[in-house]
């Protein structure tokens, strides 16, 4: 028999079968997808985590307070001391490579103009906040340089706060209430959508001295440092860290760089995807046995045919090559019907933005 007659013979036993033949395609064709759907889903995550440190900078430093062995995502650790607007000064004034310090304090207040309240995410920073998150305004100004320790009265407001303070009005110049403050709008944030879980259309930001004072806190939430080039982050790492510790007497601070942070979910995230994978594997398992099951039938059902066939000389090799055909047939065109779909967009991918991807 030659190859050609194989597959006819294959063809016409599927075509003999219809119904169990459509219903093998079915049970590949859903693993397969199921295959394809989650492995896919599982690395969007992955980029996106990336995608969206990498939005903000390569060149961060980010200060935690307490003490964590674990290296890329913040730990649970007492603080022994507490950062403090001093200590971002004092990063500021003797740490060369640091380019831009930002200290923050988060909490949450009720914003309000008249009669209409919205409670929002209420950030207290300063000037260099709006180049280190790479964050753009639609209006207006941001917050004042020079002024860590002084609090004005201003803020900065995102989109969705404006349109819903201020229905067809101009916010810029308004004065909103945050908590028991009197505040004057000074700035319209533009629309980025949410960066690193925070959504920044819902968002407040007012000088950290004011902040601090909003929420009665006397330390900082955060200190994120800008570096002037990527090469430099582990030797600023270092000074920031022997500063910290000859100020507070001892190393209670985790210092991240952005780099470890990214890969230390990219490799989080590419264990949940191979771990979804192995998952919808298993639908392709079961379609898998599937097709055995077809297959044993088909030779059950077949065996005056098989009897018949070696009657008139075909050889053993020849009626498994038969049988491996007829199951390939099925794999192959199950896998097709989904697989299809993602070999035509990989085909369809302009070679400058792929290269171009990371």
């Amino acid at each position: 028999m030659t190859p050609l007659d194989f597959l006819r013979f294959a063809f016409g036993a599927l075509s003999g079968h219809r119904l169990r033949t459509v219903l093998s395609l079915v049970g590949m064709a859903i693993g397969v997808a199921a295959v394809v759907t989650l492995t896919a889903l599982g690395e969007g995550a992955r980029r996106y985590v990336i995608d969206q440190f990498a939005s903000i900078g390569t060149n961060l430093l980010i200060v935690v307070p307490g003490k964590s062995e674990t290296t890329g995502i913040p730990g649970v650790g007492a603080a022994a001391h507490e950062l403090t607007l001093q200590d971002a000064q004092t990063i500021a004034r003797q740490v060369p490579e640091a380019e831009k310090v930002a200290p923050l304090v988060v909490g949450t207040e009720a914003v309000a103009y008249g009669p209409r309240r919205r409670q929002v995410a209420v950030v207290g920073a300063t000037h260099e906040f709006l180049e280190v998150r790479k964050l753009v305004l639609s209006r207006g100004e941001f917050l004042p340089a020079g002024e860590m320790t002084r609090g004005r009265p201003v803020a900065v407001i995102g989109q969705t706060v404006a349109r819903e303070l201020f229905p067809g009005e101009e916010a810029l110049g308004q004065v909103v209430r945050i908590g028991g403050w009197r505040m004057r709008v000074i700035g319209v944030l533009a629309h980025p959508g949410t960066q690193l879980g925070m959504d920044v259309d819902d968002l407040a930001i007012v000088p950290v001295a004011t902040g601090m004072r909003l929420f009665d806190r006397r330390s900082l939430f955060r200190l994120m440092v800008e570096v002037h080039a990527t090469a430099e982050l582990a030797p600023a790492k270092a000074k920031v860290v022997k500063l910290l510790k000859e100020r507070h007497g001892e190393e209670d601070v985790t210092v991240l760089t952005q780099d470890a942070v990214v890969a230390t979910f990219s490799q989080i995230l590419g264990v949940l995807t191979l771990a979804v994978g192995a998952i919808a594997g298993i639908s392709l398992a079961v379609a898998g046995i599937g097709i055995m099951n077809v297959m044993l039938v088909s030779v059950a059902e077949r065996t005056r045919e098989v009897g018949l066939l070696r009657a008139v000389g075909v050889g053993r090799r020849q009626v498994l090559a038969v049988f491996l055909t007829e199951a390939a047939l099925l794999s192959a065109a199950g896998g097709f019907c989904f697989g299809l779909l993602p070999a035509r967009r990989a085909a369809r991918l302009d070679p400058v933005l792929a290269l171009a991807s990371r």
